[in-house]
């Protein structure tokens, strides 16, 4: 257990780049070096993590080091490669409350904002282009984006995602239905998600410590299309409990430090409970995690006779092309409304798109120009 804690620990504190470069540390810490599984292994738990709701790079570390110890060696896995991020995610949010009134530090934050621009604008056309291939899947991000922009909450949210999930298992489906036994299944994980899905937002009246948990288990669940969407599902959790300059500052340092995105999540529980703010950090992480986890166990056994199933091939196309339609929502609030107030800005989030997607600058040091970008302009 601690060989498979330490290897990830190690990879935690390297991996820069987001969930596709973490599934290529992967393979070459997992696959090539330890041989601890083979290509066609790694590769169907890899399939599985785009499957399944969930932080995908976290599942996948999660399942090889289930495979390598069991439950205990997918705990030690998880806890290794995210350390380091909640680590640096915690020493933010206690520097950020400590320097809140600084013009430096306020004009860092500005330009840490406008990198939110580019890295959600850079993530919109990303998807789009994976999940928006025909008249019906665009109709359906038009449609989200158009619904969360006139009415933005957290039920609107989960409205759309249900509505696009009927539409496309019964419009988008392709194939013919396979033999599916409910045995192929592990239940204790799959119950054990429902009842929190379903008992959480009942007991959630009982103390802020239940509800913080319960509003990141529900964000947990409904995160569908990659890292980024846990943006417009935590930002309409928050609302108005955490400003929108410290949660887009949150966001932006995601993207800077390494390990999973999803450590965002402990920076806005640190925010959200001012009384106990390690506890709400603590709460907050594993709520965004377990139910991912959980639905992994559920399906690890056999998930491709699943998949295969037209109906829930079909629903799980449906949301996606509805997940695009929501962040695109969110670029333009609360990213873009809280991030452009001159020509200036939009110059340089003009810049970041080129130095990303022409240079391929690496995101370490595009957090370095907009931090250096925000302080330049402060002090003219």
């Amino acid at each position: 257990m601690f060989s498979i804690f330490k290897t990830f620990f190690l990879l935690g504190w390297v991996s820069f780049g987001g969930p596709a470069a973490h599934i290529g540390y992967f393979r070459n810490a997992f696959v090539e070096k330890r041989k601890w599984l083979s290509d066609e292994e790694y590769a169907q738990i890899v399939a599985l993590s785009q499957f399944l709701p969930g932080p995908g790079s976290s599942q996948v570390g999660f399942a090889v080091g289930y495979k390598k110890g069991g439950l205990l060696g997918g705990v030690s896995a998880f806890v290794g490669f995210t350390l380091p991020s909640v680590i640096l995610m915690l020493l933010l949010a206690v520097l950020s409350s400590q320097f809140t009134e600084s013009s430096l530090f306020q004009s860092i934050i500005h330009g840490l904002k406008l990198l939110a621009v580019v890295v959600v604008a850079d993530a919109c056309w990303g998807m789009y282009k994976n999940f928006c291939k025909d008249k019906l899947t665009v109709g359906l991000c038009v449609f989200t984006a158009i619904a969360l922009l006139v009415a933005p909450s957290i039920m609107t949210q989960i409205g759309v995602l249900i509505f696009a999930a009927l539409l496309g298992s019964y419009y988008l489906k392709k194939g013919e239905a396979k033999p599916f036994k409910t045995s192929e299944l592990s239940f204790t994980p799959l119950i054990i998600f429902i009842s929190l899905l379903i008992g959480l937002p009942v007991a959630a009246s009982l103390s802020d410590s239940v509800q913080l948990f319960s509003d990141f288990y529900q964000a947990g669940s409904l995160v569908f299309g990659g890292g980024h969407v846990v943006l417009p599902l935590l930002q309409n959790i928050v609302g108005d409990t955490v400003s929108q300059d410290a949660f887009l500052t949150g966001y932006a340092a995601a993207q800077a430090v390494p390990g999973p995105m999803f450590t965002l999540a402990t920076y806005v529980g640190y925010e959200m409970l001012p009384s106990a703010p390690l506890t709400g950090a603590f709460l907050a992480t594993i709520a965004v995690f377990l139910p991912g986890f959980l639905l992994l166990l559920g399906v690890l056994k056999n998930w491709q006779a699943l998949a295969s199933q037209p109906k829930i091939a079909g629903a799980l196309v449906g949301v996606n092309a509805s997940v695009v339609g929501l962040l695109l929502a969110a670029l333009y609030s609360p990213v873009f409304t809280s991030a452009i107030f001159s020509a200036i800005d939009m110059a340089l989030v003009i810049t970041g798109i080129y130095l990303l997607k022409q240079l391929k600058l690496p995101i370490v040091y595009l957090v370095a120009f907009f931090a250096l970008s925000g302080a330049f302009i402060g002090l003219i």
